[in-house]
């Protein structure tokens, strides 16, 4: 008799689920795995007004600051519960002497930004205005270091300088310039990109200058370095594999870039004007880093398996061609709901590999590639991307929960299947949080939300990021906040699960327990 009830209930929950257009099953019993604060990361580059007039300021500008720093940028950043900033670049980075931008601003060296625009830079953003910054705002810093073109003594020095205590002529230095007690540093990196900007290198002559490198970084004070080294870009797996058999009992972890851009020799695509097929496209290739973490994973095991270096995916995220009339080199773009979308789904993948993947790093914070915050000389707008990490940063340091996804998909033109619905969940302080994505451009979805313990039965909060067309974007004026977070209560609580009905090209964040 129990078998029939059985059978029956399971029968009753087929033909619900044949009247939805995708389902969602929680395993709610849990992972034990965590999904570490740093998957929420950003990235902050000498690029274009990324720092100047993005960051900072000046204690003299009229724009609004505190100590220099924007105070509107300051305050977003604050919301935003920034885990972690990686600074100075990028390939600005192997460009960069620290020395220059330490001690009275009026003394700092001037120097030209030759890999992006040859903008005049002053350094009035140095050493002391980063990390003051980080502590300010609760951020962990990543320092990138310079081997492209620095030396092994001007990085060992850089470290001393930052985070010895001892009355050493570094540390005095620091001190005279204005800081007492010596910052805590743990994320460096060593070199950026050193198959390219950052010194064109092949992997063995980086493992070589890498082990050089890491010999002279000293742990001082108690501070502890996490040493990180320049990893390989998407899809070249036998960087990883030279690094971790060459260098992979010195690391703590490798980096690895992988961009969203639909082409590296031509035109990259506008960030506002594209039709259904780029669309698609765009969310192709972003899905595909998911099978370049998979192989990039599988190697590192088979050198580390018990998993003691990271993987750190330092640099991600939309590339476009730069918006009309802005100032070549300087990367600026608008941010539609398109990337908004590109967001959510990386997160719904990120977590699922976090045994290895340790930390993500988007590109890049304020006014540069898909950007958290636009700003002009007055005002500052929140992007769509900037929503997703808002509603996503639940999950940060939550136990990462699995979740099966019965969907439909469209074949992009590029090749790839873009399911319709994505989803992840994680739990955290008894609450199951858990993000639902439509990618589909026209029609709205029904999604069946059923968990296998049934551990929960009231939504405590629900949200949802949309709007009536994917070009949308915001904008300074009177559009500043035309893609944002809003109430959400197109859901029923049954007792199958949570049917939800998502709107075309939407992002859902609902939270139960």
């Amino acid at each position: 008799m129990k078998k029939l009830l059985f059978l029956v209930a399971a029968a009753m929950l087929s033909i619900s689920a044949l009247a939805q257009d995708a389902t969602v099953r929680i395993h709610d019993d849990g992972t034990g795995v965590q999904i570490p604060k740093e998957i929420y990361g950003q990235f902050s580059e000498h690029l274009g007004r990324c720092i100047y007039g993005g960051l900072w300021v000046g204690k003299d500008s009229s724009v609004p600051n505190i100590d220099g720093y924007r105070k509107d940028v300051f305050n977003a950043l604050k919301e935003l519960k920034v885990p972690v900033m990686r600074w100075p670049g990028g390939c600005f980075a192997d460009d960069y002497h620290w020395m220059d931008g330490i001690g009275p601003l009026e003394s700092r060296a001037k120097i030209s930004n030759n890999n992006w625009g040859g903008t005049m830079e002053d350094n009035s953003f140095g050493t002391h205005e980063f990390l003051n910054l980080c502590e300010m705002l609760g951020i962990e810093p990543y320092i990138s270091g310079n081997v492209g073109s620095g030396t092994v003594e001007e990085m060992a020095k850089w470290v001393e300088y930052m985070t010895s205590g001892s009355q050493s002529t570094m540390a005095n230095l620091r001190r005279a310039n204005g800081r007492e007690e010596p910052w805590k540093v743990k994320y460096f990196g060593i070199g950026n990109e050193a198959w390219g900007c950052g010194g064109n290198m092949t992997p063995q002559y980086y493992s070589d200058t890498y082990k050089r490198y890491a010999t002279y970084l000293r742990n001082y004070s108690g501070n502890r370095l996490y040493k990180i080294a320049s990893g390989a870009s998407d899809y070249d797996y036998d960087w990883t594999e030279v690094l971790m058999k060459a260098i992979g009992n010195s690391m703590s972890g490798i980096s690895l870039h992988y961009y969203t851009c639909m082409s590296w020799s031509g035109s990259k695509g506008k960030a506002t004007v594209f039709d259904d097929d780029l669309y698609y496209d765009v969310l192709s290739k972003t899905l595909e880093v998911e099978p370049v973490l998979k192989r990039h994973i599988a190697i590192m095991d088979s050198y580390d398996p018990s998993g003691r270096v990271a993987l750190l995916l330092d640099e991600w995220g939309t590339w476009f061609d730069e918006e009309p009339g802005t100032v070549r080199g300087h990367l600026y773009q608008q941010n539609t709901l398109r990337d908004a979308i590109v967001a959510a789904l990386n997160f719904n993948i990120f977590h699922k590999y976090t045994r290895r993947l340790k930390m993500a790093n988007i590109a890049q914070v304020v006014n540069v590639l898909q950007a958290m915050i636009l700003t002009n000389e007055t005002e500052m707008v929140l992007t769509p991307t900037y929503h997703v990490f808002k509603m996503y940063n639940v999950h940060q340091d939550a136990e990462f929960i699995e979740s099966d996804v019965t969907t439909k998909s469209v074949r992009a033109n590029r090749g790839g299947n873009v399911p319709e619905v994505s989803a992840t969940a994680s739990r955290k302080d008894g609450v199951l949080n858990f993000d639902l994505v439509n990618t589909d451009l026209k029609a709205s979805k029904k999604v069946l939300v059923t968990f296998d313990q049934k551990s929960v039965s009231k939504v405590i909060s629900a949200s949802i990021l949309t709007s009536g067309d994917v070009h949308d974007y915001n904008n300074f004026g009177t559009t500043a906040n035309k893609v944002a977070e809003k109430e959400f209560k197109a859901y029923k609580v049954t007792k199958d699960g949570v049917e939800v009905t998502l709107p075309p090209c939407s992002i859902v964040a609902i939270s139960m327990n």
